[in-house]
């Protein structure tokens, strides 16, 4: 009978020490951090594993595959991002992979001037190929469907962070951003605009040049103004950053009267009224400054000779000659070609 009990307590024993030594880790050792998986599409289970220990460490990443195992869940299929919290087990991130729900993807961007750019900003962060993206902001047919043009859309993207799941599809994310957009454009800012006898369409596009023409953020509504004052006067707006655009050079830092002849309806030396559409991705507080644009009666302006990054403003065109003929002077001296 001793015998007896004596090879049950050695039974006992044995599978007390296999559970402390193959189950404990499993239950109770910890994430050190917060840590994202990504399963993509077509993953195999080897290149998952590789993924879980160098994401996690090969310990934990070993001890999390084992529960898997355990748990029979082939979570190649999961296609998904998962946040792993601090202080996690092994079982704890076997479960939230094997539930496949998902955790949001904070996506930010800003300083976009192009689609094709956002497109590529986009394929970074998220898991969508840019290609198919760029093919639906520049069908006309599938723009319409949000009351733009391939030249518009742009204005529905306004530069901030969002919340977006890793696997959000092309459309699903265009229809989610649409929604953002709906939420800026209130009654209050449509009155607003409205007001001022444009469309919220047109209010991106002088944001646009507005975004372009300043270096100092105090400016902007002045500089909206001043365009806003040509435009109700019938002027061309003269806008040397849509000349940039047309020229597909946003790096040039001096316009030669033999560039203002470009034939392009975004040329505004060339073109009356606004160009088709945004000339880049246009910050909240910009379209709220050209909203808010505070009165004056200057319709020139011309970046200061001291290169501080302010402007000389006018409503006078003889002071304004001589406000961009000192810039040029300076120009020369610094031998600022382009």
């Amino acid at each position: 009978m001793k015998k007896i009990i004596l090879s049950i307590i050695g039974i006992i024993a044995i599978i007390a020490l296999a559970l402390g030594i193959y189950i404990y880790p499993l239950a109770f050792s910890k994430c050190d951090d917060d840590t994202m998986i990504f399963i993509y599409p077509n993953m195999t289970n080897d290149q998952l594993a590789d993924t879980l220990k160098s994401r996690l460490g090969n310990e934990f990443g070993d001890h999390t595959i084992t529960t898997l195992n355990l748990l029979k869940s082939d979570i190649t299929q999961r296609v998904g991002a998962y946040k792993i919290p601090k202080g996690s087990s092994p079982y704890h991130a076997a479960r939230l992979l094997q539930r496949g729900a998902q955790t949001s993807i904070r996506f930010s961007f800003n300083y976009v001037r192009t689609v094709d750019q956002f497109a590529e900003r986009v394929s970074q962060r998220l898991l969508m190929d840019k290609e198919d993206l760029l093919t639906l902001l520049t069908d006309a047919e599938f723009c319409k469907k949000y009351g733009k043009t391939p030249e518009t859309i742009v204005s529905i993207f306004q530069p901030d962070t969002y919340d977006f799941f890793w696997t959000v599809s092309p459309k699903a994310f265009v229809d989610n951003m649409f929604r953002y957009y709906n939420l800026f454009w209130n009654e209050e800012r449509l009155a607003k605009a409205k007001a001022l006898g444009f469309t919220p369409d047109e209010v991106v596009t002088i944001g646009s040049i507005v975004e372009e023409e300043i270096a100092k953020r105090e400016e902007a509504g002045k500089v909206a103004r001043l365009y806003i004052n040509r435009i109700q006067k019938g002027m061309l707006l003269q806008a040397d950053p849509t000349v940039k655009f047309a020229l597909g050079d946003f790096k040039l830092r001096r316009i030669w009267s033999s560039m203002l002849s470009i034939d392009s309806p975004y040329n505004t030396y060339r073109y009356k009224g606004l160009p088709p559409g945004p000339i880049r991705f246009v910050e909240k507080r910009t379209l709220d400054a050209v909203l808010n644009a505070p009165s004056h009666p200057y319709i020139y302006m011309c970046a200061k000779e001291d290169f501080s990054g302010y402007h000389n403003f006018t409503a006078s065109y003889a002071e304004h000659k001589n406000n961009a003929r000192r810039y040029q002077r300076e120009l020369n001296r610094r031998g600022i070609k382009k």
